[in-house]
């Protein structure tokens, strides 16, 4: 059975999701491919491990989706707000403030739960599926893509083929799409993980975000609602098995120690976790009938917490493309893509260039980059323009 559409977005989560929404004005026939429905479980009293750090400008677009409104519990007690973000080197008197206020902010980001988005997500497409805007195929895998000069046929295991003017890549990190596209990708792995967990604190966090740059990698705490933080410590292989592997009381009391007992005593709520670290680049964002979103795209260290916020910028920019083409009627054409890749290779080069330099200067063990590291977080603490253009930058 042929089916055919005109955008076809295979990976529906929270990239692909957001797109096939901001797509709805676009009065374009939009698939969305996805192997799994999210976990009844996101929406319980449980706390997710996988926490993301929104930015204002991706809060906007979210709520131009319909998504941010249903995102948090009816009293808004999931999602908490960053006013303040506090920044600590490997010296004692090395440290700096990023402060909203200073900022003329009235934040510098909300701290979400993974899956308390997607649900937020999925309940919004389903709207868009009772109204035939979208058709949702999952669970779904793709088996077989084939490209012709006026679509692009993809095969789902279950004998469906779509044919669409357009395929958007926004499966992941390790993109079928991409790689059945023959798109290269150039990964950097960085020898390390990330690890997760989040902790109840007998301290305030005062709606602050924490980030220590130590020898052993780098540790950030993020405020949740109430006296509860969720750590993201970025740090060698060996060491994330050694946390992964602690015992709650051991695991409260080791980053509570790296974290200098800012919040007080810690406790564990969720589980340790731990996922490797790369720095990936394609050679393309886009080919005639394709395009890339997402991690599909790219994908950098986490030390900045912009990850998901390139993906919804991706999404943002390609549906704002898609939607003003004006006298264009198809929506793969190559020209028109390209305005996409236009639009998002700087932003995205300046994240990897930036987030990248980062991780080697902190990484290295060198007594010489050590010392011109603290000097320069010292600095950059001098220099509230220069800390605001930083923030501004982050914010969109």
């Amino acid at each position: 059975m042929t089916e055919s559409c005109d955008v076809a977005i295979i990976g529906a989560g929270l990239v692909g999701a957001s797109l096939a929404l901001a797509l709805a004005p676009a009065r374009l026939r939009v698939a969305l491919v996805e192997p799994r429905a999210p976990a009844a479980a996101a929406t319980g009293d449980a706390w997710d491990s996988r926490i993301y750090a929104i930015s204002p400008g991706s809060a906007a677009f979210l709520a131009s989706i319909g998504a941010w409104q249903t995102a948090p519990t009816a009293d808004g007690a999931r999602i908490a707000r960053v006013e303040t973000m506090r920044i600590f080197g490997d010296a004692p008197a090395s440290q700096f403030e990023f402060s909203a206020y200073e900022a003329g902010l009235s934040e510098l980001a909300f701290i979400a739960e993974s899956g308390r988005l997607q649900i937020a997500l999925w309940e919004q497409l389903q709207q868009l599926a009772d109204a035939e805007h979208v058709t949702r195929y999952c669970p779904a895998v793709c088996e077989h893509m084939t490209q012709h000069p006026d679509a692009t046929e993809i095969r789902l295991d279950d004998g469906t083929t779509l044919r669409a003017k357009l395929v958007v890549g926004a499966d992941g990190a390790h993109s079928w799409v991409r790689t059945a596209a023959g798109i290269k990708v150039h990964t950097q792995a960085y020898a390390q993980h990330g690890v997760v967990a989040n902790f109840s604190c007998a301290l305030p966090h005062r709606d602050t975000a924490f980030q220590w740059f130590r020898d052993d990698g780098v540790l950030a705490l993020l405020p949740l609602p109430g006296n509860r933080v969720s750590m993201v410590w970025s740090t060698d292989d060996a060491h994330a098995r050694e946390l992964v592997a602690l015992d709650p009381e051991t695991l409260a009391r080791q980053v509570g120690e790296a974290a200098q007992n800012a919040l007080g005593a810690l406790d564990v709520i969720t589980p340790a976790a731990a996922f490797p670290l790369n720095l990936q680049r394609v050679t393309a964002f886009v080919q005639p009938r394709l395009a890339l979103v997402g991690d599909a795209a790219h994908n950098v260290h986490p030390l900045a917490g912009q990850g998901v916020n390139l993906g919804f910028r991706d999404a943002r920019e390609l549906a704002a493309v898609l939607s003003d083409r004006g006298a264009q009627t198809d929506c793969g054409d190559y020209a028109l893509l390209r305005c996409y890749e236009r639009a998002r290779k700087e932003d995205v080069l300046t994240l990897q260039l930036a987030t990248d330099g980062l991780q080697k200067l902190f990484a290295s063990k060198a007594v010489w980059l050590s010392r011109a590291r603290n000097l320069g977080v010292d600095l950059l603490g001098r220099q509230p323009l220069l800390r605001n253009l930083l923030v501004k930058h982050a914010i969109a």
